[in-house]
């Protein structure tokens, strides 16, 4: 029986096909529907792409204002605090092409003022060291130390003024958990009371500086007498 055999081969081998080509097609099925949904999964995406990207300009930009708000208040203190004058700091802000811009400025009972001539510059000396402290907390801990150097920034301040300045300063560092060194030219004794350490740079007897330590008025009184 050679041409039933045969044929029973042939039909077994179209079945197999058959069985391979049915395989094949429920792989593709499956990558269809797979497909789709995630066809269906960005569309609905895109649909709200606008949305979510104009939510998250806006809550960006509250945050934004939020930190300028506190920036204004804490400002706006110190100013009072220092210049015993009714000063108010403000920060205004603008967005422009997903960019973000600050203006300063001062203003006294409504009246708005130049910061950089605000009483002498005084006003520019305690916005500068009040801009300083808030940069510093934005530091990554992990690659930075809380350590922040002010040099000269009570220069255009009254004598009378600096240990106002130095007690909002020491304040800050105490709380927020850094150390500041502070370089100036006024009188050591308007640091006593609310530095934690004060030294003295004189120039010595030779080439060099002098480096003392001043703990109260007496040693002041004695280094007056005795330059080192």
């Amino acid at each position: 029986m050679p041409e039933l055999d045969s044929s029973t081969d042939l039909l077994a081998e179209v079945r197999g096909r058959i069985d391979r080509l049915q395989g094949k097609r429920d792989e593709l099925v499956a990558q269809q529907t797979d497909l789709n949904v995630r066809l269906t999964g960005i569309n609905t995406y895109l649909a709200i792409a606008d949305s979510v990207t104009n939510a998250l300009e806006q809550l960006s930009n509250d945050v934004f204002q939020r930190e300028l708000s506190v920036i204004e208040s804490t400002l706006t203190k110190a100013l009072q605090e220092v210049l015993d004058q009714p000063v108010v700091f403000r920060a205004t802000a603008s967005f422009k092409r997903d960019a973000a811009s600050v203006e300063f400025s001062i203003e006294r009972e409504g009246n708005p003022e130049d910061i950089m001539r605000g009483q002498g510059g005084s006003v520019a000396n305690v916005v500068s060291v009040g801009l300083r402290m808030f940069a510093i907390t934005t530091l990554d801990e992990r690659r930075h130390r809380k350590f922040l150097v002010l040099d000269e920034q009570d220069c255009w301040l009254h004598p009378d003024l600096v240990p106002r300045l130095v007690k909002i300063v020491h304040e800050a560092g105490t709380a927020l958990g850094f150390q500041v060194l502070m370089i100036s030219h006024h009188d050591v004794s308007n640091f006593l009371r609310h530095a934690d350490r004060v030294y003295r740079l004189a120039p010595d007897r030779g080439d060099g500086v002098g480096l003392e330590l001043v703990q109260n008025d007496a040693d002041v009184m004695v280094s007056d007498r005795n330059p080192i």
